[in-house]
């Protein structure tokens, strides 16, 4: 039974126990991000979002380029725990890569100039957006996901290991697999101090 669309926002949450398991077939994978992808919205239809799919091989390279280049960073004896959470992320069956295409958002600038410093908060607005689109829809399909941030650091061994273009820039990285590990619990401010309604 297909779940409503607020019981869908409510199920989704950072999952960081997930296996190599997969819950459907690529083809449904591909299925439901394309969809995602194709229907998110944008500001001025600017479609800036530029996605990679990363399963099997591609998708345990992605967490060794991550966890190498945290080495040359982290001190020794701090490292045994980030190591532990990239393995935890490289556990998983496939990884989701957002970008946005900053050629896209330059031609914006050139075109609107009016609104030229505000095109690049759009385009994280936008990439936020089908985070959580495609965030909410890989859970629905029974799959746990977490959304991390190692760009900068890794962009352009990504880049240059996956043959994407230069202007491609990588905003977030999603792990996902099949859940072995439910999230924690999760507090809530009041709503009274973070929503106000006027008539």
């Amino acid at each position: 039974m297909k779940k409503d669309f607020f019981q869908a926002v409510e199920d989704r949450r950072s999952y960081y126990g997930i296996s190599k398991e997969t819950v459907v077939p690529n083809s449904r994978i591909k299925e439901v991000i394309n969809h995602a992808v194709q229907y998110s919205p944008t500001a001025f239809n600017s479609q800036s979002a530029r996605v990679v799919v990363l399963t099997e091989a591609s998708h345990d390279q992605l967490w060794d380029i991550t966890k190498e280049t945290l080495r040359k960073i982290v001190d020794e004896k701090n490292f045994k725990q980030t190591e532990d959470k990239i393995e935890s992320f490289k556990n998983g069956y496939g990884t989701v890569l957002f970008f946005e295409d900053q050629s896209v958002v330059e031609l914006l600038q050139e075109q609107y100039k009016a609104y030229a410093d505000n095109f690049p908060i759009w385009s994280n607005q936008s990439s936020g957006i089908l985070q959580f689109i495609v965030w909410t829809a890989l859970e629905m399909e029974g799959f746990g996901a977490s959304l991390q941030h190692y760009n900068p650091l890794i962009d352009e061994e990504v880049k240059e290991t996956w043959s994407l273009p230069e202007k491609w820039k990588l905003i977030a990285q999603m792990p996902f697999g099949k859940p072995t590990a439910e999230p924690g619990d999760k507090d809530f401010a009041p709503l009274e101090e973070r929503v106000k309604y006027f008539s």
